[in-house]
């Protein structure tokens, strides 16, 4: 708690100066034509309870939080424990895809408060048993983050798990080597979710979120520069070099099911 609480002041105060608020709330987005622009976030569904929130890079990749794939004890969990559920609203996804391998960066532990150095890695890469078309869920393209001070942030999270929320503006509080700080609403099982830019036409992803603190005051949260890691975890994939192989069969893509059940929230966003 106070290792994240001084990362988040140092950042704000070391950094750029904190952003004016700007806040237009959440809006949950359940019809299609709300979805239009999103369907390739999606929520990564943990067999036996938990999620993450994921968005497709590529038909067949989902960017997720590092944390997102690893036990408690920095265990891997399997990957035929893991489905992304893309577009999920109140229980019918867009697709469904089983999960065949995923990566985290060479070195990446996930145990505990995560160091600096640790958040700044807190990526992930999942790549499905089956891509997801592109004409039903296009995928995001990942930069760097710009000069401005606003972004978005789509995300699911407790007491909001079964549609997206999407926060059209939050701030950029700061950035210090690396990790970037930002007042946007997050919560458990928002880890995973993309922050965009949108300054550009179609939204891109400029970081995802790894942690984050409402301790006593306004809702705050770390993110991380990505390029450089993307690029890391895409060639440990193309190399083999994988934390978890699906070990059974994986199912092809299922569009428009899902039963909406499984709702258990893991305790994977870092707690104040």
């Amino acid at each position: 708690m106070r290792q994240i609480t001084a990362l988040l002041a140092m950042l704000v105060a070391v950094s750029c100066p904190a952003a004016a608020q700007d806040q237009t709330g959440l809006d949950r987005l359940t019809r299609r034509d709300q979805l239009l622009g999103w369907e390739a976030v999606g929520r990564v569904d943990i067999a036996g309870g938990g999620f993450c929130t994921g968005a497709l890079i590529a038909t067949d990749l989902v960017l997720t939080a590092g944390h997102c794939v690893l036990e408690r004890d920095g265990t891997p969990i399997a990957a035929e424990r893991l489905t992304f559920r893309a577009g999920l609203t109140d229980g019918a996804a867009l697709a469904d895809s089983a999960v065949a391998r995923t990566v985290v960066p060479e070195g990446y532990t996930g145990v505990g408060p995560l160091p600096p150095e640790e958040m700044r890695r807190d990526v992930a890469l999942l790549q499905l048993a089956e891509p997801i078309p592109a004409a039903l869920a296009a995928p995001f393209l990942v930069q760097s983050p710009g000069e401005g001070a606003e972004v978005s942030v789509v995300s699911y999270a407790e007491g909001r798990e079964d549609a997206l929320s999407w926060q059209r503006v939050c701030s950029v509080l700061g950035k210090r080597e690396g990790l970037i700080a930002l007042d946007c609403d997050v919560s458990f099982g928002s880890s995973g979710a993309p922050v965009l830019d949108r300054s550009m036409g179609r939204a891109r992803i400029v970081s995802i979120i790894s942690s984050g603190s409402a301790e006593g005051g306004p809702k705050m949260a770390i993110g991380m520069e990505l390029p450089g890691v993307v690029s890391e975890l895409k060639a440990m994939l193309r190399d083999g070099k994988v934390l978890s192989d699906a070990q059974t069969a994986a199912p092809a893509v299922r569009k428009l099911g899902g039963d909406g059940e499984d709702r258990d929230i893991g305790a994977r966003f870092v707690k104040p």
